[in-house]
């Protein structure tokens, strides 16, 4: 037999009252559905009464009021779910009480609360979150693609390996494995001959689980997904799966890292959150940044810098972030290439995923700090048809192509320059906290670890 599924409803005062109480009626009738309450959140144009005593004896329900009718009651919306256990929140509202801001509001709540938020031709469901780890773990997820979670992701990866945790990887990647796919970054050398290999063997060797396992020299599990909802839900993937088996496999911590703003469906103890400070403000502060941005314990706030963003711009950021998630410490950080061998006094490619604006200023820092010549640049990674041409255009002038495990690295980058007879060096992007924070980035990713692991072995005490 079908469960009854418990309904709040929220109603206006620009409805006539008594096609608001058919419209309810309309779904109370429906024999799986059981409305509980209505959360009145404004409108006055057809409201009669502002009583809500005769409000409900009216609809025969009951009907909670804000305290401010002019404002949308969200705290209250929350208090009412929470009250009834609600299932599912129905807005039976409309413009001009609701916009579109205003519903991403409630939704951001309603999905925070685990229920389901629908009105007649939308519906947002929670994030799906499979309770399957048997390990102590964390979650990196971003709010949009090309804003260095994964660069971050395997910095953490790193750093958390260092420090004797013992962790693995469970990537989800568009480009990832049919099947899960076991990477022993730690056992194994991976050069550029070896990733050329696994793409002839239709492998996409520059896939996330690839980079995080060159970078951390970790064990690593790639998996694959296709589409991203509005929330960070996926169509299809095998990250729970990837999860499963790093149930199974030699590692005492798992670190699940999400793909763009897709993020992994592997319930974890505790989240770090990647937000670009070179993304539009109206993607951070509207729509479902502010519901990424509520799960974090710890935020990286990455790219800032000019021209990607402005100091006040980035001021802006952190203070939303602490407005609307104040337990979050927020780190603002650049990020910086690091070859992982030497190229000093060599003639050099780089190839990047990195925005043209800020191309001069790498260039430079390549060149100071590992005594380098830059003699080319490509920022087209992403873009296998420009990439080719700048290969092109360079390739006679080079000894080193030093490109980042992105996108087409391996089947057209690395192949290219080896078929050139160039030697092929990868490059790390290194998270640097900027001079004005008195944070310690090393510090705080180790804060949520150890916090993910105290509450992974609270959950387990009787």
């Amino acid at each position: 037999m079908k469960a009854m599924e418990k309904i709040i409803c929220l109603v206006d005062g620009e409805h006539y009252l008594p096609v608001t109480k058919a419209a309810v009626e309309t779904l109370d009738c429906m024999e799986h559905i059981d409305v509980k309450a209505l959360v009145f959140i404004g409108g006055t144009e057809k409201l009669k009464t502002s009583s809500p005593e005769e409000y409900a004896k009216i609809m025969e329900k009951p009907v909670y009021f804000g305290e401010d009718p002019h404002k949308i009651p969200y705290n209250l919306i929350r208090k009412i779910i929470r009250k009834y256990d609600a299932d599912t929140v129905m807005d039976l509202s409309d413009e001009p009480v609701l916009d579109y801001s205003k519903r991403f509001n409630i939704a951001t709540i309603v999905l925070e609360e685990g229920a389901i938020y629908r009105g007649p031709d939308f519906e947002f469901q929670p994030l799906t979150e499979y309770d399957v780890l048997e390990k102590p773990s964390i979650k990196i997820l971003g709010t949009g693609k090309r804003i260095g979670k994964t660069a971050v992701s395997a910095y953490a990866a790193r750093l958390i390996h260092e420090k004797d945790y013992n962790p693995c990887v469970v990537a989800m990647g568009r480009g990832g494995p049919e099947e899960p796919e076991i990477v022993r970054g730690d056992k194994i050398r991976i050069t550029p001959e070896y990733l050329i290999e696994q793409a002839y063997k239709g492998v996409h060797a520059a896939s996330d689980h690839w980079e995080d396992a060159l970078m951390s020299r970790i064990l690593t599990i790639g998996c694959r997904r296709c589409g991203g909802g509005m929330v960070g839900d996926v169509f299809i993937t095998n990250a729970k799966r990837g999860a499963e088996i790093a149930n199974e496999v030699e590692a005492d911590f798992v670190i699940m890292e999400g793909s763009g703003a897709a993020i992994p469906p592997v319930k974890t103890n505790r989240h770090i959150v990647i937000v670009g400070a070179n993304q539009p403000m109206i993607n951070i502060k509207k729509f479902f940044g502010p519901f990424r941005i509520k799960l974090a314990d710890l935020i990286i706030l990455t790219m800032c810098e000019e021209p990607m963003a402005t100091k006040k711009k980035i001021k802006d950021i952190e203070e939303f972030i602490h407005e609307i998630n104040p337990n979050a410490k927020v780190i603002p950080t650049i990020f910086r290439p690091k070859p992982l061998q030497d190229i000093k006094d060599k003639n050099v490619l780089f190839a990047t995923t990195a925005p043209e604006s800020i191309m001069d200023v790498l260039v430079a820092y390549l060149e100071d700090k590992y005594k380098c010549n830059i003699v080319g640049t490509t920022t087209h990674l992403s873009n296998r048809p420009l990439l080719q041409k700048d290969i092109e255009k360079y390739i006679n002038e080079a000894e080193v192509m030093l490109t980042e495990l992105k996108a087409a690295a391996v089947d057209v980058a690395t192949k290219d320059a080896l078929d050139a007879g160039l030697d092929v060096v990868y490059s790390d992007n290194i998270p640097i906290v900027v001079d004005e924070s008195p944070e310690d980035l090393d510090k705080a990713i180790i804060e949520v670890v150890d916090a993910a692991i105290d509450d992974f072995y609270t959950r387990l005490t009787p």
